[in-house]
């Protein structure tokens, strides 16, 4: 588990750094986006599988399709969601009264 938190960190900052100097490229940069944003879309929902990975798909390619948003480091976020800010559910176990006569 602590191996594969390791590989999706460094996966998601380097989709990051790339979806962020698509925009350092003058003119050519939007361009790119529209090539960048599906692949994008693609890889954050096989990273992060179930309903919080295709949301964060569908946030991804917003981002990434947009003009002026490239800073916002979305597979990033989305790690620090996932693993970090991210309450896990407790099993909490119900006692049930016995009756005694």
């Amino acid at each position: 588990m602590k191996a594969e938190k390791k590989t999706l960190l460094i996966k998601g900052l380097i989709y990051d750094a790339v979806g962020m100097a698509s925009g350092a490229v003058p003119l050519v940069g939007g361009f790119l986006d529209l090539l960048w944003a599906p692949y994008a879309a693609k890889k954050m929902s096989a990273m992060y599988p179930g309903k919080k990975g295709k949301l964060a798909s569908v946030l991804v390619f917003i981002e990434e399709i947009l003009p002026f948003s490239d800073i916002i480091p979305t597979f990033t976020l989305m790690w620090l969601y996932t693993f970090v800010w991210q309450k896990e559910e407790t099993g909490r176990l119900q006692t049930i009264p016995v009756r005694t006569r």
